[in-house]
């Protein structure tokens, strides 16, 4: 049978919660092999996006409208009727008899034809109802529902940073997000990327917020005249503050947004060396400078754990770690699926990637660590842990971020920007 937008958008889903795929990554490439039009292909896209977006709501709402058990029906039927709810609530451009009929007809695509009576049967019950959902009256089984973020990551949030942020950053990752991108002065003004139609940030210069589909298309983007960058990366090279003629360290670069910041706040003058582990992400740091026309750049392949001694000491350091990816689950929302248990290990990797940057640093230098996360554990613990094993080292006020403390976690409660920790510290002479 021909792929339609809702096979390969149930097909998507399977594999992103059996194998653990990253979404952009699994979607992204599936599109690009499929054979559906334009406008399937942003159906697709929509409908895989937003099932996962809202997986444990649309969970719970199944839950209350089967007799069955979920964990007995087969995760093909599962999956078919989380698509039939998400286009019964949130697509209002979807007529509510096309969105059962359809979502009916997709269990004859996966073979599972003897469940299109269930399937239609609850999907028609949902809609007598009203399309009500009956959320559980415990308070954190509720906010699970509502925000579709497991009750375990949304209590922790809540303790390390109070409910009112809880409860705003994990709205705002239901919401679209932003696309934000970085002018790159060196080649352009705000005149030359006029086709983006793009809307300045007050928070930060250079930075622009645009509308524009498949902006890597436009003639702008192939002159080199701006990169892709959340609004909190870009604030993050603003605090490491590179100065023109330095030789600053990006210690874990890839993809190289905030690496090419760091060489145009340079005006290109100096030297940015640019580390990852792996040499196909290193090529598209090297691909990316090329682009943008930052020769300054030095693209290499090291693991930010190992000491070399051929390196040459660095005026600034930009520790960019690996780390859980909370603060970008509006982006990547099958992230907020995960165990905690599963970023156990994480600070320790962190501290050693941070612990070996700092001997880089000369005397009087800049070290910025930084993460995707908001988490306690991933951020002040392993900077605390870093100070009281360094005495060399001295926290440096974030002032410019309204902070006397040495870092600060960006979130949209402050600017609309993703989830994004950073600290700041002075080697000492």
């Amino acid at each position: 049978m021909t792929e339609t937008a809702r096979s390969l958008a149930v097909r998507l889903l399977l594999r992103t919660f059996t194998a653990g795929s990253y979404s952009n990554l699994l979607l992204d490439q599936a599109l690009e092999t499929s054979k559906l039009n334009a406008a399937d292909k942003r159906l697709c896209a929509m409908l895989y996006y937003g099932v996962t977006e809202r997986f444990l709501t649309l969970e719970h709402i199944a839950g209350c409208y089967t007799s069955r058990p979920l964990h007995k029906l087969d995760r093909e039927v599962r999956f078919i009727l989380y698509l039939g709810f998400y286009q019964l609530l949130y697509c209002e451009k979807i007529p509510d008899r096309a969105a059962v009929s359809e979502t009916v007809a997709l269990t004859g695509v996966f073979r599972k034809k003897s469940a299109s009576g269930f399937v239609n049967a609850v999907l028609r019950s949902f809609l007598r109802d009203g399309k009500v959902i009956h959320y559980p009256k415990d308070k954190w089984q509720r906010k699970q529902a509502e925000y579709s973020v497991p009750a375990e990551l949304i209590q922790k949030v809540t303790e390390q940073h109070g409910e009112e942020m809880a409860d705003r950053f994990f709205t705002n990752a239901l919401l679209p997000p932003p696309m934000t991108i970085r002018l790159n002065p060196l080649r352009a003004t705000a005149d030359d990327i006029a086709e983006l139609s793009p809307r300045p940030c007050e928070a930060m210069e250079h930075a622009y917020f645009t509308q524009a589909a498949d902006i890597a298309g436009t003639e702008s983007f192939r002159k080199g005249y701006f990169h892709v960058q959340d609004l909190a990366p870009q604030l993050c090279c603003q605090a490491l503050a590179p100065q023109a003629g330095e030789t600053v360290f990006d210690v874990c670069a890839a993809p190289g947004g905030k690496t090419f910041t760091i060489a145009e706040m340079m005006q290109n003058q100096g030297i940015v060396y640019a580390f990852d582990l792996h040499p196909n992400r290193v090529r598209l740091i090297a691909e990316g400078a090329t682009r943008l026309g930052l020769d300054c750049i030095r693209a290499k392949v090291q693991d930010a754990k190992v000491h070399r001694s051929d390196l040459p000491q660095a005026d600034r350091i930009l520790c960019d770690v690996p780390c859980s990816g909370l603060g970008v689950i509006r982006r990547k929302p099958e992230i907020k699926y995960k165990k905690l248990q599963e970023f156990a290990g994480l600070p320790e990797v962190q501290y050693a990637i941070l612990d070996n940057a700092s001997g880089y640093l000369k005397a009087g230098g800049t070290l910025v660590y930084a993460t995707c996360t908001v988490l306690r554990e991933e951020n002040e613990s392993v900077l605390e842990r870093f100070l009281a094993a360094h005495p060399d080292f001295s926290p440096v006020p974030l002032t410019e971020y309204g902070t006397d403390q040495c870092w600060k976690t960006f979130t949209c409660a402050d600017y609309d920007c993703d989830g994004f920790f950073v600290g700041k510290l002075k080697k000492e002479g």
